[in-house]
């Protein structure tokens, strides 16, 4: 799946799109030199045409880096340079008067199809990555998770890879959306994404979950390694502030966090629950906390829920109940 935000996908579609339209219309333009002996680019019978035409200029020049890595891509670059020698080739024949060898001819029209091919394929692959992801923030989108935490759940199973899993919640958008609006939230729900994908590692992705919470995997960590890069993103978060009316006025930006293990021998919803479990007590206890599930989580997050429900400020919860690991502001 590439891994893009959504203004770069965008982007690199419109660029493909603009791509194949300069690859058809020089390989239309061919075919009137062939056919009807019109007048040739001079460009065609140069040592590096397939750099030269505009699709070469593209390719080779402006063409978004991340495309670079897809499946298919070096291969189009092959192919295109293959058929810029044919017709080479057979541009040279005419020059010469000579009959243009209709092998040639054969393997330039295949070698073009192969081309528009290349090209249909990574447009697919644009298509489907922008369909995944979520319009406001870029995320991966919800529909995503299950497939994802089933793969990876696979992959600690059988292979005995880790995975840490995090719910995060930005603390206090309910108050800003009531108190700034709707397009303020919005604002905060973006930088928030931006955020997590500066300060996460390269193979974490990221989920939008709910309204205000974000799902991001951990491929590889186990508690103690998620713990860092959690502590690593919370403290990023806390550092932040979301400038929403010019200099003189900035909101602060910070969020909660639950963290948990992939765990392959039960569902990956109770695994996720797990995580939640840990967020919930996180935000009870005030926001800005990065805390991991253990068993005692879950007692500890009833305690500390019927602690908020009934105002029950001076009492403590016995220290068994409480999670082993957790991160205060």
């Amino acid at each position: 799946m590439l891994n893009m935000n959504i203004a770069i996908l965008r982007s690199a579609l419109e660029q493909l799109d603009q791509a194949t339209q300069h690859h058809l219309e020089w390989h239309a333009n061919l075919l009137r030199v062939v056919i009807c002996r019109l007048p040739r680019d001079p460009n065609d019978l140069a040592p590096d045409a397939h750099r030269l035409c505009r699709f070469g200029q593209w390719y080779y020049g402006r063409a978004a880096s991340e495309l670079r890595s897809q499946p298919g891509f070096q291969e189009m670059g092959a192919q295109h340079q293959r058929v810029h020698e044919v017709a080479a080739g057979i541009l040279g024949d005419i020059d010469r008067l000579q009959t243009v060898d209709r092998h040639a001819f054969n393997e330039l029209m295949v070698g073009s199809m192969l081309m528009r091919r290349h090209l249909e394929q990574l447009r697919r692959g644009l298509r489907l990555a922008l369909r995944s992801r979520d319009e406001l923030t870029g995320a991966y989108c919800r529909t995503e998770i299950f497939a994802e935490l089933r793969r990876r759940a696979e992959a600690v199973k059988h292979l005995g890879e880790n995975c840490a899993i995090c719910l995060m919640d930005i603390d206090g958008l309910k108050d800003v959306n009531r108190t700034h609006g709707h397009m303020i939230g919005d604002a905060l729900l973006a930088e928030s994404v931006r955020l997590l994908r500066e300060h996460l590692r390269g193979d974490d992705k990221v989920f939008r979950y709910g309204g205000d919470e974000f799902l991001v995997t951990l491929p590889g960590a186990d508690l103690a390694v998620g713990q860092a890069v959690v502590a690593r993103v919370r403290d990023a978060f806390a550092r932040r502030e979301l400038f929403v009316a010019g200099p003189s006025f900035a909101l602060p930006l910070t969020a909660s966090f639950g963290l948990a293990l992939l765990d392959p021998d039960i569902r990956v919803e109770d695994s996720i629950d797990r995580a939640a479990q840990a967020l919930l007590l996180a935000k009870t206890v005030g926001g800005n906390r990065a805390i991991c599930w253990d068993s005692s989580v879950t007692t500890g997050t009833r305690w500390r829920r019927l602690e908020v429900d009934q105002g029950m400020h001076s009492t403590e919860p016995d220290t068994a109940e409480r999670p082993v690991e957790e991160h205060g502001k």
